[in-house]
């Protein structure tokens, strides 16, 4: 998407967008709120790849604050990148027949994975 037509959906102009781009302003939340609804995509998608580097001159870090506690269980799968390409996938399957069998195709494959690890062992012989 060329940064005129990122301008106009969000209604700025092209060099607003560069600023923006080059880092010479920084992009609000409900800034970037709007870009991630023109992008189609969640506002996560911006800080998936973050390196160190860059987070640790984030604001917060740079005056020590306390860390946020980690939460138990990893990332939520649904803010995921992937989760987000494979919903997309799903729905450009054109064929409704199709799309059902590979949602039902998913389930079994994922009640597999969940039988695998909660069966017993079979006794080797």
């Amino acid at each position: 998407m060329s940064q005129e037509h990122l301008g106009e959906a969000i209604g700025l102009t092209f060099q607003q967008v560069q600023k923006y781009e080059r880092g010479a302003n920084r992009i609000g939340a409900s800034r970037l709120w709007d870009i991630s609804r023109v992008l189609d995509v969640p506002m996560s998608y911006f800080f998936d790849d973050m390196d160190e580097g860059v987070s640790n001159l984030s604001p917060r870090n740079m005056i020590h604050a306390a860390q946020e506690p980690e939460v138990t269980g990893g990332v939520d799968p649904l803010t995921r990148r992937e989760t987000l390409e494979l919903v997309r996938a799903y729905y450009r399957i054109g064929d409704p027949q199709v799309r059902k069998r590979v949602f039902e195709l998913t389930k079994t494959l994922a009640n597999g994975a969940e039988s695998e690890a909660t069966a017993p062992a079979l006794p080797s012989t």
